[in-house]
Order: C-alpha cells, then structure tokens, then sequence
C-alpha cells in the first residue's frame, strides 16, 4: 500500500511454474544451468587463490571485490541525483546492494550460483566515475581527445579489478561486470561463453576502440545475464522513487502493466522472469512485461535523465571542472610534481596495495592514470580536489540542500 492508501498490484509465479518448482526440490531433479565452481579460470594459478572446502573461487572474488581499497567509495558517489544534499536519495552504494539482492532471488529461484552473482553485482559499478553517467560521458570525452581511446564505467570496473589492482579475478566475474550494460535490455539474454584471457583482453580493447561494441557485449555466464537485467530492475524505479522525493518532475508516472511504483516493478518483473527462464538455458520475459519495461525506462529518459535542468547544470560546471582538472593532473602527472594529490592521493595509494603489478603503477600511460584518479573520486572529493587546485575559479556546483 502506498503513502496516499492506494493497494499495489503484486502478480504471482504461475501455478504451473511453481508446482514444478515443489516437484524439482522434492524429487532433487534440479535445473542444471547453473555456473559450477570447478569451471572458475583465472590468469593465474596461485596457491592462495586455489578454493577449499569453505572457501570457493566465486566467494574469493567476492571478499576481493569488498576489500578493494575503492569499494569504499561507493558510498558518496551519486547515481542519478548529483545535486541534491538529500540521505534519502539513492547512492551507488545502494544501488549495488539492490542489484546483488534482485538479482540473487532469481538466480537462487533458477538454482544459479549465488556466489558468482554477488561477485558480479558488487564489483558492476565499482569503476564508475563521480557524477553519475554525466561524469562519465566528460570523462570519456576527455580520455579519448588525448588517447583515441573509450572510457566506459564497465570497462573501467574490471580494469581497477584486473589492472590498478591485479586480484586475479575469475573471467566469469570479469566478464558479467564488462558486459552489464544497463543501457539496453533485451527480450531473451543468453550466454556466450569465454573461457580464454586472450578473447576477453580482445574484447575490451576493442569497446575502448570503439565504444559502440560495448551494446553487443554478452556476458558469458546465465549469472552474468541475471544481474544484466536486476541492473535494469534495480534502477527503474527506485529512480522514480527518487524522482519524486527531489522533485525533479511535477509530471505523474503513468501506470503500466508491470506498475508504476517501485515495489510492482521489482515483483512484477522478478515474477515473470522466474516464469519465463525457470528450467531453460536462458534469461527471458514474455512479450507484455517486455514491452513494459522498454516503455517505462523510456519514461525514465524523458522525465528523468534527459531532465534539461540537469543536463544544462551539469554542463554549466561538472564538464569544464572536469576538463580542466583532467588537463592540470595529467601536467603535474608529467612535470613529476610530487606535491601534487595525483601522487599523494592517488599514485602513492595505489602502490602501497599489497598486491603484485608487472610494473610500478606511475610507469603506465599518464592519460590513463589520470583517468583512473579522477573516475576512483567521489562526488565530494572531486569538488574539493578542484577547489584546492583552482582555489581562484568561480566554478562550483549548486547543490539543493535539505531545506530549500
């Protein structure tokens, strides 16, 4: 029941569906689809990573991921609401939780591994930049004027995972946090497996090359496909959620046949899910809730993401503080300034990881270092770094506070 008294609409697994359901588990006459953990590849076979009897390989990526010195950040990086001073909107750091947890009612419904979803959900986002998808296009454009080369928040997700911080992640978890992209759902996701280093290195140097490619990605596990959608489930309402608490819109989210609020979309769409995939090799919907979620997210564009006060905010200061801080970093990366924060804060930080890398992290390319610093930073942080090297700028962000 909403705020207003107004009952939601929860539709129910099939009775056909969840009698197979009983049957399976009474009979041990499970589905087989699930990703074993005998099948985990890393790059490296190292004693320490090898799995035991309490220990998997897909719950030693989770702990990796967890204890990734920028698994903290998180917490203060925004995920639609950049200007808003507001604890009640949604935080990277949620998000990722909500993802983990959609995600994992599915998979332990179609009895995937649970561990290997986790691993995936908690790491999807962990490259992302400050500033939300906003931050992310300024800081692609800036890579790219001086390297010819993409920046993408997935894409940067595994390279903190498998390259700032080399954690000998396995290539199922590497390859559902690449190829997550919630940008674009599809009717039916089905695996395409990878099971070599060398294809899925190729894979990412050519989304760097051209970014396009990265909606052709598919992840090559059915749990990289489970939380590719949760991704989808997980924002699409919660963002309107948000919506109206910051009174982004004065417009009424219409009702659709998987609901309007958030609590439908999430049952709605779980429920059909499990419908449609439970027993198969696949992750699916059928045509009606389908159709649903594409019209709904494209109401989320219109009223949300495309808001014109918010792209005009953000392009009147996130862009041009981003530029410019972009350009002085890669100059004192350069120069060798070692005052500067980008080796105090963030070059110096790198190192004192306690995991081996094939070379000292300040002898790889400056542009991506510089990339690398200014996508770990959060919201905060990025406006303090800024107001600390451009202490005579005029540039700033406005942000509603609780009160206005």
């Amino acid at each position: 029941m909403t705020e207003s008294g107004e009952l939601l609409y929860y539709e129910s697994l099939s009775p056909e569906t969840e009698e197979k359901m009983r049957r399976d588990e009474t009979e041990r006459r499970l589905p087989d689809y699930a990703t074993p953990d005998d099948a985990a590849i890393r790059r490296k076979d190292l004693a320490n990573d090898r799995p035991n009897v309490w220990r998997t390989p897909f719950i030693r990526d989770v702990d990796k991921i967890l204890h990734c010195p920028f698994y903290n950040r998180y917490a203060d990086k925004t995920q639609v609401f950049s200007f808003y001073r507001n604890d009640d909107l949604t935080r990277r750091s949620l998000h990722v939780q909500l993802v983990s947890r959609i995600a994992r009612t599915i998979g332990r419904a179609l009895r995937l591994n649970l561990d290997l979803i986790e691993a995936i959900a908690l790491g999807h986002d962990i490259g992302h930049t400050p500033f939300g998808h906003a931050g992310e296009e300024y800081l692609d454009r800036c890579l790219f004027n001086v390297t010819g080369r993409h920046f993408a928040h997935n894409l940067q997700s595994v390279r903190v995972l498998d390259g700032i911080f080399p954690y000998n992640i396995t290539i199922q978890t590497l390859s559902g946090i690449a190829c997550h992209d919630g940008e674009l759902e599809l009717h039916e996701y089905r695996p395409r497996p990878m099971t070599d280093f060398d294809e899925f290195d190729r894979m990412i140097a050519d989304c760097e090359a051209d970014k396009k490619k990265i909606r052709e990605l598919i992840p090559s596990t059915l749990e990289g496909c489970v939380v590719r959608i949760s991704d989808i489930i997980a924002y699409l309402g919660k963002d309107r959620q948000d919506a109206v608490r910051a009174r982004l819109t004065d417009e009424e989210f219409p009702d659709g046949s998987i609901g309007s609020h958030n609590a439908e979309i999430i049952n709605n769409l779980i429920v059909n899910i499990i419908d449609n995939s439970y027993g198969k090799g696949c992750i699916a919907m059928d045509d009606a809730h389908f159709k649903a979620l594409s019209d709904a997210k494209r109401v989320n564009y219109d009223l949300i993401y495309k808001n014109r006060r918010v792209r005009e905010e953000m392009e009147n200061s996130v862009r041009p503080m981003m530029e410019e801080l972009f350009n002085r970093l890669l100059s004192d990366l350069a120069g060798k300034r070692l005052g500067s924060p980008i080796f105090t804060h963030h070059v110096r930080y790198v190192n004192e990881a306690h995991y081996r890398r094939p070379l000292p992290y300040e002898e790889e390319a400056p542009e991506r270092i510089v990339a690398d610093y200014i996508a770990s930073m959060t919201d905060d942080y990025f406006v303090d770094i800024y107001a600390y090297l451009f202490p005579d700028s005029k540039r700033k962000i406005n942000y509603k506070g609780y009160f206005d």
